[in-house]
């Protein structure tokens, strides 16, 4: 029971390690093309960020329960804690990783192929609920597309409101927009990316006999909003520069097209407690924004490394997952 408490106790810790590192890892991606365009200096845009990710993470409990139920059942999962802190110890060395080097890569799909590797390394293939698996693994390979296809349409839209305006005036108005285009991006970044945290820890308690229903602690939802919170303040600034900069130049326009798209998808797939990858959907949206604009203004290879990663985010992770579970048994 001691052993068990322990664990538990390490998840709870590790799980807002992962909150915290999520929160300048990926908050970066909704305050990039305003910080890019100037619409927003970086301290002000990080501090809005980190407030308004506050309250999003706070708001809903949709995903988490999602998270903590639908990848494997933690109710029959053995070793259950060991299992979550095998994963999370994996996706947190991948997001480290992948931020030192600036590559916007999917905090959802580490996370989640983490727990899905940790989880078969520990009792096959079988413990995976495959229904609620397989919902998940659509939502993420499936919101991408919609990103990319709903940035064309909002920049399409933008360009015909916009046909006879004066651009440069145009642009200057914009850049108040992207202000609160950029504060409605981190809000449902808040709504869908820490709620992965808070089903994490409910997986945990359940998992260790501390709890015995999926439904998310209050003290649970402050401290991932928290986590995440903290995250933020400190800022990311290498994604910022890619996703702000390295996939096409980014007016205020574009940029406001971008948020207010992803934004919409964020916020629709956390109604529907869905998680999706927040990086994946603000990238994709601003690729479909520069396909609006104009196909060539798009600089594909940059796009071409990013979609890379997103591929071998999931199968790395898992692999990953699957040895440090390994390598934690031993000791344990």
């Amino acid at each position: 029971m001691e052993t068990v408490l322990v664990l538990t106790i390490l998840v709870v810790i590790f799980a807002l390690a992962f909150d915290f590192i999520n929160g300048f890892h990926d908050t970066a991606n909704a305050i990039a093309t305003s910080v890019s365009t100037r619409a927003l200096k970086p301290r002000p845009a990080i501090l809005m960020a980190a407030i308004m990710n506050f309250v999003g993470a706070l708001t809903f409990t949709g995903v988490a329960k999602t998270i903590s139920k639908d990848i494997v059942d933690p109710f029959l999962l053995e070793n259950g804690s060991l299992v979550i802190l095998a994963a999370l110890i994996s996706a947190i060395l991948w997001n480290l990783i992948t931020w030192y080097f600036g590559i916007p890569s999917s905090s959802s799909h580490a996370l989640i192929g983490s727990i899905a590797g940790a989880a078969i390394s520990a009792a096959g293939f079988g413990v995976l609920n495959y229904s609620g698996f397989i919902k998940i693994l659509q939502a993420l390979l499936i919101s991408p597309f919609i990103a990319l296809i709903g940035g064309f349409l909002m920049m399409t839209l933008f360009k015909i409101l916009l046909k006879n305006r004066n651009l440069f005036k145009a642009n200057r108005r914009i850049r108040y927009l992207q202000i609160g285009t950029a504060a409605l991006q981190s809000f449902t970044h808040g709504t869908n990316d820490a709620q992965k945290a808070m089903g994490i820890i409910t997986m945990a308690l359940i998992a260790g006999n501390l709890q015995t229903t999926d439904d998310i602690q209050l003290w649970v939802r402050i401290a991932a909003a928290t986590a995440m919170g903290l995250g933020t303040s400190i800022g990311g600034y290498k994604i910022i520069k890619t996703v702000g900069g390295k996939i096409m130049k980014i007016r205020p326009v574009n940029g406001a097209a971008a948020d207010l798209s992803s934004a919409i998808i964020i916020f629709s797939a956390t109604l529907l407690h869905l998680p999706v990858s927040t990086t994946h959907v603000i990238s994709s949206a601003i690729m479909g924004v520069g396909t609006a604009q104009r196909v060539k203004g798009v600089k594909w290879g940059v796009a071409q490394k990013i979609v890379i990663t997103w591929i071998i985010t999931l199968p790395i992770s898992a692999i990953v997952a699957a040895l440090v579970y390994r390598i934690l048994i031993l000791f344990l």
